[in-house]
């Protein structure tokens, strides 16, 4: 479980949000909304503790999350409203190095099936700045894909630049994770339906 309390957060001298907390059950999606600068992007940056909160604390399993540190970062996945790529790196060595960083070893093989599961066949070797916007969201997603998937996945408007399909793709492999007992929070601007044992929704106002 991940339980949020009373949670408060600082951008430089402003406050962007406080008193947000919440409980995330297996199965559980929480859909974080708000204006553009309400602090989503912190918000999830700080549940998977890459920014430190003004107040509150953050519980996995029941222990802070500071306290757990890599155990807990084992644990998630996360994947930030920029795509983080390498200009001239190909799609799998992107993958791989993002997996790499965050403490995944996967195979030549495991990334091209990624890859290739995510529709990019034949551009698992091009340099990311031969693909589209959309297939470069494409690349940073496929992580979602690797096998032995972690348990809480932190996503900052994964449906950015993708198409219909792979908007509804993406979907399929969320309410997948989902069924599974994972847990998901994130932020969309998109009316994307993901079926979910339970779902919430957390506004944030600016």
């Amino acid at each position: 479980m991940l339980e949020v309390i009373d949670l408060g957060c600082l951008r430089g001298e402003r406050r962007l949000f406080g008193g947000v907390s919440f409980k995330l059950m297996p199965g559980g999606l929480i859909w974080v909304q708000g204006s553009n600068g309400s602090g989503k992007t912190t918000l999830l940056r700080t549940l998977c503790g890459l920014t430190q909160a003004m107040a509150g604390t953050v519980h996995w399993r029941g222990e802070p999350i500071q306290r757990l540190g890599e155990d807990y970062r084992r644990e998630l996945t996360y994947i930030g409203h920029a795509n983080g790529l390498k200009e001239d790196f190909s799609a799998l060595e992107n993958l791989r190095i993002a997996a790499q960083l965050a403490g995944q070893s996967i195979s030549r093989e495991a990334g091209v099936e990624a890859l290739q599961g995510s529709g990019l066949a034949g551009r698992e070797h091009l340099p990311v700045k031969f693909l589209s916007q959309g297939q470069r969201r494409r690349v940073a997603l496929a992580r979602l894909r690797l096998a032995h998937p972690r348990t809480l996945w932190l996503l900052d408007e994964p449906f950015n630049a993708l198409d219909t399909r792979a908007v509804a793709d993406m979907q399929h492999i969320m309410e997948n994770h989902l069924a599974q007992g994972g847990m998901i929070a994130l932020t969309t601007h998109q009316d994307v339906d993901i079926q979910a044992a339970d779902t919430r929704t957390l506004r944030l106002d600016a």
